[in-house]
């Protein structure tokens, strides 16, 4: 078979071990196959969709020889050539959580030398009906999901993911925009915004304090994800009265709030402007947080250049990318007793906990939650402490 005519053939293929990104990996003549819409162990036939130099991209259209695991999609629009938005609907639940843990302790091992197996913890959910933050693409006024790596627009009535007090909009037509966004609050607010508008705010109760939110901003779209990563860190860190905290990438104070609730002095610092704001109206009976806006990185420079030498807690909720070396280098310099790390991308967390190890401090515990039903997407919070002798 010639590189010209590779793509948009059919092979079968003996699919092998889950991989990050929502497919699993299989080999045609050498060569590395990443399979979407396959689980591994299954025989499939694969449509080629990509070619790279290194790997292929196909998509399962046959099922030769079925997993235990797999199932009938819930919706009408997974699949190959459908809605881009799912990854793992052909799998039952509960194989969906082991396939992520199994992703989650195979980056870390290959990418960051941790040996560690990982359990995923779940909210007790059946992968559907959580998210409270929808962004629908629109070409020509008609809303829908866009393909998997494409911009063919798939249109949908429905999606089985959204809460389902997310306000209705795949029945209408939105013209002159290119994205609608559909939210619904914890208080049961909801908004609908266009392209990259914010649209005012909304609230979010987390135990009984309030948090105000840009309706297009940042949080958690699982409606016990906020809740749950908030008790994960507070377990890890173990905060006391009179200790001294950094909250970085504090987004609307989440974890400064709580923090600064058990007697600790924070500092917060937040990239963005309109996050740092509502941070200041959420946070403004507490007189002990010190709010901060700017690249995290920087501030932390600053503040070395201004005397902070040391702190007793450190929690970051980096982007997707991670926080780099910089960061954990200026972090580990500050000696703190405990770091708690909330991430959503595992690669880039092995990658920041390599470094940190490098300093000196070792993962002493890491948990993985599935606040992301029938996609591939995780976080994880890791605790990390000095490593003694």
């Amino acid at each position: 078979m010639t590189d010209e005519n590779i793509v948009g053939a059919v092979l079968e293929l003996e699919v092998g071990p889950v991989a990050h990104g929502g497919h699993c990996v299989a080999r045609y003549d050498g060569q590395v196959v990443f399979v979407r819409h396959a689980l591994p162990g299954e025989t499939v036939r694969a449509r080629v969709t990509e070619e790279n130099a290194k790997y292929l991209r196909a998509d399962a259209i046959e099922v030769l020889v079925a997993s235990p695991h797999r199932i009938e999609p819930p919706c009408p629009y997974a699949g190959p050539g459908r809605c881009g938005g799912c990854d793992f609907q052909h799998a039952n639940i509960v194989e969906q959580r082991r396939l992520k843990a199994t992703v989650v302790s195979d980056t870390l091992r290959r990418i960051g030398g941790i040996e560690r197996t990982v359990v995923m913890e779940s909210p007790g959910d059946d992968g559907l009906g959580w998210r409270t933050r929808m962004r629908y693409a629109v070409v020509d006024g008609r809303p829908g999901m866009y393909a998997h790596r494409s911009h063919d627009l798939i249109p949908i009535d429905r999606c089985l993911i959204a809460h389902p007090d997310t306000p209705p909009v795949l029945d209408q037509r939105w013209p002159n925009t290119s994205s609608v966004q559909a939210v619904v609050s914890s208080e049961g607010k909801t908004a609908v915004l266009t392209d990259e508008e914010s649209g005012g705010r909304v609230v979010e109760v987390v135990r009984n304090r309030r948090f105000r939110v840009e309706a297009g901003g940042f949080w958690q779209v699982h409606p016990a994800a906020a809740s749950t990563l908030l008790d994960a860190v507070m377990a890890g860190l173990e905060p006391a009265a009179g200790e001294t905290a950094l909250d970085l990438y504090s987004g609307v104070g989440l974890f400064a709030a709580f923090l600064a609730e058990a007697g600790c002095a924070v500092l917060a610092v937040e990239g963005d402007r309109d996050a740092v704001k509502n941070a200041r109206r959420n946070l403004h009976d507490l007189p002990d947080v010190t709010l901060q806006q700017g690249d995290v990185d920087r501030v932390l420079n600053d503040a070395a250049g201004q005397g902070l030498e040391s702190v007793d807690l450190v929690v970051l909720d980096p982007p997707r990318t991670g926080a780099g070396k910089d960061v954990v280098r200026r972090i580990a310099a500050l000696s703190p007793r405990r770091v708690a790390y909330v991430a959503c991308d595992p690669a880039a967390l092995a990658r920041d906990l390599k470094t940190f190890g490098t300093l000196g401090y070792g993962v002493s515990s890491l948990r993985a939650f599935d606040l992301f039903g029938m996609t591939h997407h995780i976080e994880c919070v890791a605790v990390l402490e000095p490593v003694i002798g």
